[in-house]
């Protein structure tokens, strides 16, 4: 990997286009997909030396360093990616509603550039590092060390502010990519990053409710501009169980595990893979398997999970006795603030279901659809999910451990 030393003024697109043309651009990726900055090693319950190979808990993230995150603070207000060739609103400002937030993209004006968008989810998603970690909100947990999933050497972040009733976590901000169906109670709901606790969830753009009575919510904005390919997926199906995208320069198994299993095995099973001719195969990192949602479809609206039908994804029965579609793990820790790692991360190809109450007020719990298909959240590593029959978290995330896999090579 090739590092770059710039000094002067603003680092113009066409120069840090050129500048990664040393890494990954050079084989021609549109989408090249960057490095979670993950370097700590886990099992199933907290940080550990190096497995070796062969071992338990080897082939996880920190084994696998990709593409390093370089980013140019430009000294005008933007930050230049080096690797996507993506340019970034330094300091998004004040929280806005969703509607908003699309329609300043066009009225922003930053350091000469007027072609600023609301970025889409993938685009937003490579910000994210999971060097990260989650913050702990039981009692007496006010010494925890915060750390956000995104480089606050060039970004500007902000946790939620108690004053203004505001948790730690509440750092949510938008992206472009709406929901193809809707979330809690019907609402339309847009995908978010929280750089605070390191997800994608979907976020309701307007609540439903009478109207005078719905209260739309506001997160932060990042707007960004250039490489207009970046999050498209260019797939070919090779004909022997596999498919290339020559947009990340990643390969994928075209089927799936087939069965739902626990991270540690999940971890094996990729890393005793033997398909195709191929045998590094591996679990795929969060940011690597994220790049093969497909946001234009969702078990609601389509049918099938949210992944290009090129793939091959076993149905399952969800917890309401209906047809669904599997949470995938990733070979990323979900590492807390108070040094335990329990959780992976995981992305919901299907529903991203959770227990809530229904009415507010009520005890009520319903099993609803609260941050869409396409979600990543993050499920425990071993145990029992009968132990957790309504979920964990604020809104109840349907917790199943038992998760399958689709496994990930770098085409040669």
């Amino acid at each position: 990997m090739l590092k770059y030393v710039l000094a002067g003024a603003s680092v113009g697109m066409g120069l840090y286009l050129a500048l990664v043309a040393g890494s990954p651009g050079e084989r021609g990726l549109t989408y090249p997909v960057v490095d979670t900055g993950q370097t700590r090693f886990y099992d199933s319950a907290r940080a550990v030396a190096i497995p070796e190979s062969g071992a338990a808990f080897y082939g996880q993230d920190a084994h696998y360093q990709g593409l390093l995150p370089a980013y140019h603070d430009n000294g005008d207000g933007t930050v230049a990616d080096l690797n996507t060739g993506l340019m970034w609103q330094r300091d998004p400002g004040d929280k806005v509603t969703w509607d908003a937030a699309v329609s300043g993209a066009q009225a922003l004006n930053l350091a000469g550039y007027t072609d600023w968008r609301l970025p889409s989810i993938k685009e937003l998603y490579s910000l994210i590092q999971f060097s990260g970690t989650d913050p702990i909100l039981h009692p007496g947990a006010a010494g925890q060390a915060l750390v956000p999933f995104v480089d606050t050497n060039y970004f500007v972040f902000r946790y939620g502010d108690p004053s203004h009733n505001e948790r730690s976590i509440d750092a949510q901000y938008w992206s472009s990519t709406q929901y193809v169906s809707t979330t809690m109670n019907g609402n339309r709901t847009a995908f978010g990053v929280n750089f605070a606790d390191g997800r994608i969830k979907g976020y309701p753009s307007v609540m439903a409710g009478p109207p005078g009575r719905q209260h739309p919510m506001t997160a932060f904005a990042r707007y960004v501009r250039g490489n207009p390919a970046y999050g498209r997926n260019h797939f070919v199906d090779n004909g022997d169980g596999t498919v290339s995208d020559h947009a990340t320069g990643l390969m994928w198994t075209k089927a799936d595990s087939g069965v739902g299993m626990d991270w540690e095995h999940a971890l094996a099973y990729a890393e005793n893979l033997e398909f195709a001719g191929y045998s590094n195969w591996r679990l795929p990192n969060a940011k690597e398997l994220q790049s093969i949602v497909d946001y234009t479809r969702s078990p609601a609206t389509a049918g099938t999970a949210a992944i290009d039908p090129l793939f091959e994804t076993t149905p399952i029965q969800d917890e309401a006795g209906g047809k669904d579609f599997p949470y995938f793990w990733t070979g990323t820790t979900h590492a807390s603030s108070d040094g335990s790692g329990r959780q992976a991360v995981y992305i919901a190809f299907g529903t991203a279901y959770g227990y809530m109450r229904m009415p507010r007020e009520s005890s009520t719990l319903r099993l609803l659809d609260v941050h869409g298909a396409g979600a990543q959240r993050c499920d425990l590593k071993e145990g029992d999910a009968a132990t957790l029959p309504k979920g964990r978290g604020p809104q109840g995330d349907v917790m199943r451990i038992m998760n399958f896999v689709r496994c990930v090579r770098v085409i040669d």
